[in-house]
């Protein structure tokens, strides 16, 4: 290959759709081999390592983890893996991400319930902040270590308003 194949760290991160700064961390944890370099100490890329670095963005947009997409990019760069690997790794993930949705509806639900108990008005009042100062937890809905779902939060109280002036 010769000079001019080879990208500097922000050519790459223009080809690839990843910042210069995430090309460095990806290189620090391991997914992209250390750059080579130029006498004068500037990172060089060439077309296989854009490659990489795309595969790795698109990796990193479907949620896959470091070491997921560690794994990955060794499959990938692997032409003797079998499919069932890359299959196995995709639908751990599909489970992981079924979980992430889990809790996301569970934390989506108490917010509304907390929303909806909350006056909105010039009352000092509100369950929302109550809830948020209280000892308890507020991961309504969602399985506890014994597998059963907390029963969620509670109401918010629902005083009735301070009368300020007198009659």
């Amino acid at each position: 290959m010769t000079m001019h194949n080879f990208m500097n760290i922000g050519e790459a991160a223009k080809a690839s759709g990843i910042s210069a700064k995430m090309i460095r961390h990806d290189e620090s944890v391991g997914l992209l081999p250390e750059a080579a370099r130029t006498e004068s100490g500037y990172r060089r890329y060439a077309d296989k390592d854009v490659n990489t670095l795309r595969f790795i963005r698109q990796s990193r947009d479907l949620g896959f983890s470091i070491e997921q997409i560690r794994e990955l990019v060794g499959l990938w760069q692997n032409r003797k893996r079998p499919s069932r690997q890359v299959k196995a790794l995709a639908q751990a993930h599909i489970q992981e991400l079924e979980e992430k949705l889990k809790e996301l509806q569970a934390m989506k639900s108490t917010l509304q319930h907390l929303v909806h108990g909350c006056h909105g008005d010039e009352r000092p009042d509100c369950p929302i902040i109550e809830t948020l100062e209280s000892h308890e937890p507020v991961r309504a809905g969602l399985p506890t270590h014994d597998g059963h779902a907390k029963a969620g939060l509670k109401p918010g109280r629902h005083r009735p308003p301070r009368i300020t002036g007198r009659a």
